[in-house]
């Protein structure tokens, strides 16, 4: 399944922020922020400040709980958290970007437009019946979740470090006499 770049960039986007939060914690300093901010190419109000980034590291488990839900659980987190957002979607292209949703204001806080932008990228996922794109890591020591956009649905493993540290465990419980 193909989905909107907006789509896949908002999912990305959250589930790097919910990510953040595994051991270790990556989203400590507004500096974390800052650089959080720009690999996911978000737009608009920035504050760059305290107060942002406590908000930010307290929607961690909301975004959490949204992408593990099952799929009525998160028709209706879905649901609440653009009603939270005030979410009016509109149509939007800026900065060399063609025609996509932005579902609030541009100078609204950030964290309102990564709670709104992630509520709509699952109204995809949900319509489609595509949750099973999300998991948790493969991992029995991580906790960290997992967007599978491959076309076979192969990833396993948040990242290359646990998909590294298994693949090593594996190699040698097969050298084990």
């Amino acid at each position: 399944m193909l989905f909107a770049n907006d789509t896949e960039a908002s999912l990305r986007a959250a589930v790097s922020l919910v990510n953040s939060a595994e051991e270790p914690d990556t989203l400590t300093e507004i500096g974390q922020l800052d650089a959080w901010y720009e690999e996911h190419g978000y737009t608009g109000r920035h504050d760059g400040d305290a107060a942002e980034l406590k908000a930010l590291r307290a929607l961690r488990p909301v975004l959490r709980e949204l992408l593990t839900a099952e799929r009525d659980d998160a028709a209706q987190l879905v649901n609440a958290l653009l009603s939270d957002a005030r979410a009016v979607p509109q149509l939007r292209r800026h900065d060399g970007l063609d025609w996509h949703i932005h579902a609030v204001p541009a100078d609204a806080p950030l964290e309102r437009r990564i709670a709104a932008e992630t509520a709509m990228a699952m109204v995809d996922l949900i319509r489609a019946d595509e949750l099973s794109r999300l998991s948790v890591c493969a991992d029995e020591r991580c906790d960290g979740l997992v967007l599978d956009l491959s076309r076979n649905r192969s990833r396993r493993y948040c990242s290359t470090v646990c998909a590294n540290r298994n693949a090593v465990a594996a190699y040698r419980a097969r050298r084990r006499p």
